[in-house]
């Protein structure tokens, strides 16, 4: 019965293969035919956008016309692959394995069966090479492993990422001389050429500023530190510990220094990079104290007339309790 069962299933295999195949070739040469009238219908649309002088508009098409171009070069080469594997169906239906000579076209049109959603046949022969070779196989063509033997033309042609600047001059070109334009591309090539700065983190100039204003606030913390000549406020623990740790000093054996030679070394170990933060953050802080005493002076004109305002309402209350009792 397993032998009756096997030939029975080589077959199906062969038949559904064949059929699946032949459908194929002949919707791919339907598609073609219609993205060629597509492709040229967008060429000659891009040529007026040129000789218009809407050249922007162009540089957006031309990426469109070029995904189309490379769709259109990947079915031709899948309906080369899908006739060579049509005429070796036997050779496949007679060995429990691919054979090599078959190997590049079979992985090469499971890899594309996903990205072709115009011919879903191809999706049908996908899944009869998965029943025949087994889902390792099949992943191992659709992740592009090092043992795949997919065509790199097809890897290529069927690729989403971005055409390059050279590509989409060369294109602009091309369109441009077979419509007979008179194009001037220079200005095209300085912005293909143009390197376009990354806006994830910001532009430049705000990173610029956050970076010195993180550089003054760091230099303030440091000024505000205990180097000022103010005591740190310890714990009573802290303090007990520390003094338990120093041990005493004669007095008369340490040579004491004078101010006026611990200034100049105070002065010239604060000279140096910390003197263009410091005068950053002077001005900085030049113009916070100046805001405060405005803020402080139109406090105190407020707080002036409210006072008048008060004794005057006192006056006007004390001469009516004077009329009130006369």
């Amino acid at each position: 019965m397993s032998l009756l069962n096997q030939l029975f299933n080589r077959g199906v295999f062969g038949a559904k293969c064949k059929t699946c195949l032949s459908l194929a070739i002949s919707r791919i040469k339907l598609v073609q035919n219609k993205r060629d009238l597509q492709l040229k219908h967008m060429r000659k649309e891009i040529a007026q956008f040129l000789q218009s002088g809407q050249e922007p508009i162009a540089r957006i098409r031309v990426e469109h016309v070029i995904r189309e171009q490379n769709i259109w070069a990947a079915y031709e080469i899948l309906e080369l692959f899908c006739e060579f594997v049509l005429a070796r169906v036997p050779i496949i239906e007679s060995q429990k394995e691919c054979p090599s000579e078959l190997r590049e076209a079979v992985a090469s049109i499971i890899f594309a069966a996903p990205r072709c959603s115009d011919v879903p046949d191809l999706l049908q022969i996908k899944n009869l090479f998965t029943t025949k070779y087994g889902k390792e196989f099949v992943t191992a063509a659709t992740e592009l492993r090092p043992d795949s033997s997919v065509n790199r033309a097809i890897i290529e042609k069927l690729s989403v990422s971005a055409p390059s600047g050279e590509i989409r001059l060369k294109v602009l070109k091309e369109i441009a001389q077979e419509y007979g334009v008179q194009w001037d591309s220079s200005s095209t090539e300085a912005e293909f050429k143009k390197k376009h700065e990354d806006l994830l983190a910001g532009p430049r100039e705000v990173r610029a500023e956050i970076a010195v204003s993180q550089a003054a606030g760091k230099q303030i913390s440091i000024k505000s530190s205990p180097s000022n000549g103010a005591k740190p406020i310890l714990p009573s623990d802290a303090k007990q510990s520390s003094q338990h740790q120093q041990a005493p000093i004669p007095v008369n054996n340490v040579s004491l220094l004078s101010t006026s030679e611990i200034e100049p070394s105070a002065k010239n170990c604060t000279a140096g990079p910390v003197s263009d933060t410091k005068t950053e953050t002077t001005s900085r802080s030049s113009d916070v104290l100046e805001r405060a005493r405005a803020a402080i002076a139109s406090a105190e004109h407020a707080t002036a007339a409210a006072r008048a305002a008060a004794e005057l309402v006192n006056v006007k209350f004390g001469s009516m309790k004077l009329g009130a009792s006369s």
